[in-house]
């Protein structure tokens, strides 16, 4: 039932270490499109003061996100729910923080417009909405692995695809969010830091 994502082992230390510079030191901390679960395990072991509420849309997902915090024996890692990052309401009523890891660039624009709308009703102010994966830079690739990922996304469907930072950052700003830290991080990726204005 647990599900495995060889990028997940690669990558959930690098943003583990951005989140620590943000991130507050005891509150709720949403996860938004949680997968396999292995970012939010790995968080939640490193971070135990921290609460994490993991969310996926897909029924499988949700299982195997229990399934790790069940072998892990994790006691601040609440139960997956069933969370649509487009829709108009959601099962939270607030959180302190909320992580979004790989899910723009998997997703229609609709999701990322429903992501930033979802944070400005849960987040207060000064707290930070966290975004990875891969994206341009004004309106160019940063690597040429990101613009062939792009290619084979936008043909799995036309609404996926790797967006624009600038874009990204827009749609937040509309929301009431400030972008304050962009991370460099492994394999032509990025860990991007909004915070929730007054």
């Amino acid at each position: 039932m647990r599900r495995q994502a060889p990028s997940a082992a690669r990558n959930r230390q690098p943003i583990l270490d951005v989140l620590r510079r943000h991130l507050p030191a005891a509150g709720l901390v949403l996860e938004v499109a949680s997968g396999s679960g292995e970012h939010v395990v790995h968080f939640a072991g490193e971070l135990p003061r921290l609460d994490f509420q993991p969310s996926d849309p897909n029924e499988s997902a949700r299982a195997s996100i229990d399934d790790w915090v069940r072998t892990l024996g994790l006691h601040n890692v609440r139960s997956a729910i069933a969370l649509d990052a487009a829709a108009p309401s959601w099962p939270v009523e607030r959180a302190d923080a909320i992580v979004c890891i790989n899910m723009i660039h998997i997703a229609p624009w609709s999701a990322t417009k429903g992501l930033m709308e979802g944070a400005a009703r849960l987040l207060r102010p000064a707290s930070p909405l966290f975004l990875y994966g891969p994206y341009k830079r004004g309106g160019r690739h940063t690597a040429p692995s990101n613009e062939a990922f792009d290619e084979s996304l936008r043909a799995r469907n036309p609404d996926w695809g790797v967006r624009d930072l600038d874009d990204v950052e827009r749609c937040a700003k509309r929301h009431g969010f400030a972008l304050v830290d962009v991370v460099a991080m492994p394999a032509n990726n990025l860990t991007v830091t909004f915070e929730r204005t007054g």
